[in-house]
């Protein structure tokens, strides 16, 4: 039986490490490159498509359907390479590494993230990652689904979840209450979108980006989590 942890971390991926929205517009140029303007358009549509089938970013699955469509396009190949051998480390915010290294000396720390089996592994392998957590990365469909399990192997008295979709840092929320602390790093599209701030409550603890959490202390951290379940009562 894995021994319980007086506290674990939890860090996505997506616009909380790694600046996803840079990823996306750098692929944009690429598929203009590339496609043209119209095909361009057409991958992103497919890509849409997907994201609303399956609840998230499909970058492989999106190519692949657009490959039935266009089964002769000469550059599919040279996408696929440039979708695997992107510099993700080129993209990490500033200060993600360094605070890994912080959360490590207090607790097991893990990222959390949801995608597909292939492209979203690849991410954090290559953005050097999944080297910084030791190996601790879990990677769901729906990670807010999978929270026995997360529970499972890395069993804690208290969770810091560290997210930029309030909706996941919700969900959570309300599974565990007091025994989370959540915090959101005001990073990215989904960060700054009224419709989503005005629907969900606010996280115990809101940041503008992910290096200002190195200046809090872990008591700080943990008694967030607390008041804000008490404030919820």
């Amino acid at each position: 039986m894995t021994e319980r942890s007086p506290v674990v971390f939890l860090l996505d991926v997506d616009n909380t490490l790694l600046d996803n929205d840079r990823i996306t517009a750098d692929l944009k140029q690429h598929l203009i490159r590339a496609f043209g303007v119209e095909r361009q358009q057409r991958y992103w549509n497919i890509f849409e498509e997907r994201r609303a089938e399956l609840g998230y970013a499909d970058y492989l699955g999106a190519l692949q359907r657009y490959r039935v469509e266009n089964p002769y396009d000469p550059h599919l190949l040279q996408l696929s390479f440039y979708l695997l051998d992107y510099h993700f480390a080129d993209c990490l915010f500033s200060g993600a590494l360094d605070l890994i290294k912080r959360l490590r000396a207090w607790g097991p720390t893990v990222i959390l993230s949801d995608g597909d089996v292939v492209f979203q592994p690849r991410k954090v392998q290559r953005s050097g990652l999944f080297k910084a957590v030791e190996g601790h990365a879990l990677i769901y469909i729906h990670k807010e689904q999978q929270l026995n399990d997360v529970e499972k192997r890395y069993p804690a008295e208290h969770y810091v979840l560290v997210d930029d979709k309030l909706r996941i840092l919700t969900a959570v929320k309300q599974a565990w209450g007091s025994r989370l602390t959540t915090v959101f790093p005001r990073q990215g599209h989904y960060a700054y979108d009224a419709k989503t701030l005005a629907t969900y409550p606010p996280a115990d603890i809101a940041i503008e980006r992910i290096g200002e959490l190195l200046d809090f202390d872990l008591q700080t951290l943990l008694q967030a989590g607390r008041a804000g379940s008490a404030k919820d009562r």
